[in-house]
């Protein structure tokens, strides 16, 4: 039944398309001319509109996934800062341990 209504559609649109190209083709009139040549003027007005939006759209997702990357290099810059801090920490630790030890052992 999916393939049927996707037959279905696929002939609505190829039928929508031939009537379309029958109008355009079978416009005589300086009239019915300026009629679809307003249409076609509102169509490229709604479409510049809308990829206007799309490119304000893109700008500025933009924009924040430079701020998202900015956070994350500032992030893994801070953990850097951090490991080797405890790294640091691990090695004092560590050479204390080692102090006491040789200390408990001399005596």
């Amino acid at each position: 039944s999916a393939q049927i209504a996707d037959l279905q559609q696929k002939l609505l649109d190829a039928d929508n398309g031939d009537r379309t190209k029958q109008r355009w083709d079978s416009i005589a009139t300086i009239l019915e001319a300026k009629c679809g040549l307003k249409y076609l003027l509102g169509e490229l007005v709604s479409s510049k509109v809308q990829e206007s939006k799309l490119q304000s759209n893109l700008q500025q997702s933009q924009a924040s996934c430079s701020d998202v990357q900015k956070m994350l290099v500032e992030e893994r810059n801070h953990t850097a800062e951090l490991e080797a801090e405890f790294q640091n920490q691990i090695l004092v630790q560590e050479q204390q341990h080692q102090e006491k030890v040789n200390h408990s052992s001399w005596k």
